[in-house]
């Protein structure tokens, strides 16, 4: 059985525990609670010095980076439906990752957490540099799920996981984008049995 040390307010964990329940793998999540500053104990830190979540716990392997997680349960399962085995199929799921990875989730965190979590110490050009980059990727996402119904393929994958929770988390704070095709797009995943779960936990927390 899995671990994975999360948080339901982390995005970044969210994408994971989708798949993990989408796929049926069996596992077991612990709440890292980050306002307590349990990810900054000395436990914690043994798992990942990064002092970050997720991290999944398998045997002796305890993995971060929540798409390096997302790679490793696809590769460990077969699950090829998630993460293609065939190069080309492969390299545009990869591709879209790090687009997501390297562009939208920054903007997605700045302002985000600036703007919900970070109270007094807020960055304001933080949320605003955050939404200047938004505004850029947001029509390139729309032009592109205008000519395809998910991502990259014919069937969602670990990369619609990814920029789905990003989007999720940008709901926090009004800002998730709201053009047709990503809307339509952003429906249908919000059906799937994972991310309706992983959302759950998050609505869960905010009420708790």
């Amino acid at each position: 059985m899995y671990t994975l040390h999360m948080n339901p307010f982390s995005f970044y964990s969210r994408r994971v525990i989708a798949l993990l329940v989408e796929c049926g793998l069996p596992h077991e999540l612990r709440d890292v609670d980050m306002m307590a500053g349990e990810h900054r104990s000395d436990a914690f830190l043994k798992l990942n010095p990064n002092g970050q979540v997720p991290v999944l716990v398998d045997g002796d392997l305890a993995l971060a980076e929540s798409n390096a997680i997302l790679r490793y349960l696809c590769t460990a399962n077969g699950l090829d439906d998630w993460y293609p085995a065939d190069a080309r199929a492969r390299a545009l799921v990869e591709q879209w990752l790090d687009w997501t990875q390297c562009r939208l989730a920054p903007a997605t965190g700045q302002i985000v957490f600036n703007t919900m979590f970070a109270d007094d110490r807020a960055d304001h050009a933080a949320i605003a540099r955050g939404r200047e980059l938004l505004a850029e990727l947001i029509p390139i996402l729309e032009e592109h799920l205008a000519q395809s119904a998910v991502i990259a393929g014919s069937a969602p994958t670990i990369v619609d996981l990814a920029v789905f929770s990003c989007l999720s988390q940008l709901g926090l704070v009004q800002a998730r984008p709201t053009t047709p095709s990503i809307c339509a797009w952003y429906d249908g995943m919000a059906a799937m049995k994972g991310v309706a779960a992983a959302e759950g936990l998050m609505e869960s927390a905010m009420t708790a």
